[in-house]
């Protein structure tokens, strides 16, 4: 009862910030799940390929947006100053360096497109894997333009907007869905390049929606003018560049670790293929609804860390443990509720829905890390710490984690729940290391100023 009077306006505060962003982020876990169900319905070649491709592009799109978190943090900072005119001319620098930044991931993508026959998987998927591969390579550009935009928004407290165009994007993604993969409305059934399709057009609706509010609507009025009249600084770009490029390696690195192991599992043939995209579906429920309090997390903790308060960063990433600990709880439960129904919820065939049963038990031991994970490298994001968090995630999730992936999968004879096995060691090992170099930081900035 102490604690909880102790932190009730902190657990408040990242309530408010949180919850919409967490709601924004389930719209996407939705049509996450939504795509796999509605994929899987129309054949198991089909959800293979799209989780063959969603595994690769899983290291751009999340690269991209532990990219454009470098923006928060930087907004945050004046927001809790009253810089407004510094933000709108942070906004500007942030929307050019993301386009460069996907125009890049275009290129890199394309080539790896080119190669995509060399990546060891079945043949007969290909023809499936290719026209999936491009649309999702072309949606690149207009992801991280979106980014620039949520994280803009993220940063001055406005975290419901985002959300209500997340939200509007899922519907109008699972409407095209319906249309395209089974053929309605006249449309031929394009199976995973119908779902291809509805996922680009949905990716270039969302940004220019939020362009259209920002540049037009009352809400945002007061960041215009210096939107309009500054510059795209090299010092700012500069800056953007550098924390984006740490966030992103941090965020790529962990998510990179379940891509690779996707390409790993893939070795072993359709079957787990297809099992792995259904838990990775079901995962990601997790995942981003930590996520959300994470980003009210970075918020908070960037306001206090702009004003030089070390005793309420302190205090606010110790609501937020506390918080994502208790959601942990509840996450569990739900997935031991589903775990005798995902078979059927896919419509998989008898094989993939007993893997996918015992890769749920070990979902479960995922969720300790996701919490000391999620917490202090948000909490180091606000405080601008971004290069010890991109190398403690690369030893955790790359020199730990992928090596036991490999020995427990493939030197001893694991299969797919082997490789599964080695997520967790390097989740917990990562969010520790993580929360050690927290605590030295806030105590020897509040031992120097």
């Amino acid at each position: 009862m102490y604690s909880f009077r102790r932190y009730r306006s902190d657990y408040r505060e990242l309530l408010r910030l949180g919850l919409p962003i967490m709601v924004g982020q389930l719209g996407v876990v939705v049509v996450g799940f939504m795509d796999g169900l509605m994929v899987g319905r129309y054949g198991m070649d089909d959800l293979a390929a799209v989780s063959f491709v969603n595994s690769v592009f899983n290291i751009p799109i999340l690269f991209g947006l532990g990219f454009s978190y470098g923006l928060t943090p930087l907004v945050g900072q004046s927001f809790g100053t009253g810089d407004t005119s510094r933000i709108g001319c942070l906004l500007k620098n942030s929307l050019s360096v993301n386009a460069a930044v996907g125009l890049l991931m275009m290129l890199l993508m394309g080539i790896l497109l080119l190669n995509v026959d060399r990546m060891g998987q079945p043949a007969e998927l290909l023809p499936l894997i290719r026209p999936y591969f491009a649309l999702q390579l072309v949606s690149l550009l207009f992801v991280m333009l979106f980014n620039a935009f949520k994280q803009f928004a993220d940063g001055i407290t406005d975290t419901r907007l985002p959300m209500y165009i997340m939200i509007g994007g899922n519907i109008f993604n699972i409407l095209g869905n319906y249309i395209l993969i089974y053929g309605k409305l006249g449309f031929p059934a394009l199976g995973a390049t119908g779902a291809g399709i509805s996922t680009l057009l949905t990716r270039i609706l969302m940004p220019l929606v939020f362009a259209g509010i920002f540049f037009y609507g009352r809400r945002y009025a007061r960041y215009r003018a210096a939107f309009r009249c500054c510059g795209v600084e090299r010092g700012c770009t500069k800056k953007l560049a550098g924390m984006g490029t740490m966030v992103g390696l941090q965020m790529g690195i962990e998510n990179g670790m379940f891509s690779v192991a996707g390409v790993m599992i893939g070795w072993l043939g359709k079957v787990e293929l297809a099992s792995h995209q259904v838990i990775l579906s079901v995962s990601t429920l997790g995942i981003l609804l930590y996520y959300g309090t994470g980003a009210a997390i970075s918020i908070r903790v960037s306001h206090f860390f702009g004003r030089r308060d070390m005793k309420d960063v302190r205090r606010t990433t110790a609501a937020g443990v506390q918080l994502m600990a208790a959601m942990s709880v509840v996450i569990c439960g739900a997935f031991l509720t589903l775990r005798p129904f995902m078979g059927r919820i896919f419509n998989a065939p008898p094989e993939v829905a007993a893997i996918v049963s015992m890769l749920m038990l070990i979902l479960l031991t995922l969720q300790v890390g996701d919490v000391f994970q999620v917490t202090y490298a948000n909490a180091l994001r606000g405080m601008n710490d971004v290069t010890s968090m991109a190398a403690i995630s690369f030893v955790g999730y790359f020199v730990l984690a992928l090596p036991l992936c490999y020995l427990f999968g493939f030197t001893l004879h694991g299969g797919i729940v082997g490789i599964w096995w080695g997520f967790p060691v390097g989740l917990l090992a990562a969010g520790l290391m993580m929360m050690g170099r927290f605590r030295y930081l806030t105590k020897n900035r509040e031992t120097h100023g």
